[in-house]
């Protein structure tokens, strides 16, 4: 059974008439978020926007959200997300905005409600630094061993 984590969602006005975002699928990860722009943008070969999805949302403390591509769209049409995995982090209550670039050859219309990418709940583990004065354990040392060598190979002269 897939654990559910509850997150409070704010649907902004220019949202209204929107659904919430949605899983495609019962198996799926990611949440499908959507396009809630006024009128049809048009994302030029090689260009990049700014897409708003319409909502915010409290992200528990211990998660991040992170805004993925949808696969369909880089397949189809070269249409990605530029800063993927984009991170909502847990402190963050503004709007979500996806980063869209085209990479195809031809223009994308990008239109009210359009699936545009997908959002996954992940736990995060922040990072304690402990300062030392030689990182390497000797699982390292022994991995840097065996590429010093591998460099040193005939068919790498």
């Amino acid at each position: 059974m897939i654990r559910t984590i509850p997150i409070h969602v704010k649907r902004l006005p220019h949202a209204a008439t929107l659904p919430l975002p949605s899983y495609a699928t019962v198996g799926a990860s990611g949440v499908d978020l959507l396009a809630a722009v006024e009128r049809d943008i048009v994302l030029y070969s090689y260009d990049r926007r700014v897409i708003p999805t319409g909502i915010a949302v409290a992200v528990p403390s211990g998660y991040e959200l992170q805004i993925r591509p949808r696969s369909g769209l880089a397949a189809k049409h070269g249409v990605t997300v530029i800063n993927t995995p984009g991170t909502i982090d847990a402190d963050y209550r503004g709007e979500i905005h996806v980063v869209l670039v085209n990479h195809g050859d031809t223009h994308f219309i990008i239109t009210r409600g359009m699936r545009i990418a997908q959002a996954v709940l992940c736990p995060i583990v922040q990072i304690d630094w402990q300062p030392a004065s030689n990182c390497l354990t000797p699982v390292v040392a022994a991995v840097a061993s065996v590429a010093r060598a591998s460099d040193a190979h005939p068919s790498r002269r």
